[in-house]
């Protein structure tokens, strides 16, 4: 016998609530010369502030390597609580909620080996999570800006402000909508 899958649904807005852990956003050591700020707004289509949306951030070490270090949904031993990162390790990944205003903000070390932290958008109207990249540079060779027009291209595309720290506002759709990828 073979069943149909179960259909797509919206399931927020509890992200803000269910799935943030505390320092999701701290992703470099506490105290690393290196660290950089990754920061930005989710706008919905009307250009409105999103304030229960979740993002999360993927990349590589500074080194390159992929394979990231184990931490960053450490559990307290007696309670079972979620207490978060060590404050020591680069686990690679970020997860944090949208403010009352749409902000987020993470603090990571520059990936080596690209030029782009993966993001994932988790937002209330979502059927499915939606994935882009934050370039922190304009890569001339890289395939994905390479297939893009300048007006999509720029969306991709951070920009740099003071202090080691970069903006990335993403747009859900309407006039700007963010690049987003497709993965099968």
């Amino acid at each position: 016998m073979s069943y149909a899958p179960t259909p797509s649904q919206t399931v927020g807005p509890f992200y803000g609530y269910a799935l943030p852990f505390p320092r999701g956003g701290e992703v470099a050591p506490t105290g690393h010369p290196d660290t950089i700020t990754l920061h930005g707004h989710v706008y919905d289509g009307a250009g409105d502030p999103v304030p229960d949306a979740l993002i999360e951030t993927w990349q590589p070490a500074p080194d390159g390597s992929r394979t990231g270090a184990p931490g960053s949904l450490r559990h307290d031993p007696v309670t079972g609580e979620v207490i978060g990162r060590d404050g020591v390790a680069f686990t690679g990944f970020g997860r944090v909620p949208t403010d009352a205003d749409g902000h987020w903000a993470i603090r990571t070390l520059p990936p080596g080996g690209v030029s782009y932290i993966a993001v994932a958008v988790f937002a209330r109207g979502l059927l499915h999570h939606l994935y882009t990249r934050a370039y922190l540079t304009d890569e001339p060779g890289d395939p994905l800006l390479g297939s893009l027009d300048a007006r999509r291209r720029a969306t991709l595309i951070t920009r740099p402000e003071a202090h080691r720290t970069y903006r990335f506002d993403i747009r859900l759709q309407g006039e700007g909508e963010t690049v987003f990828l497709e993965f099968e």
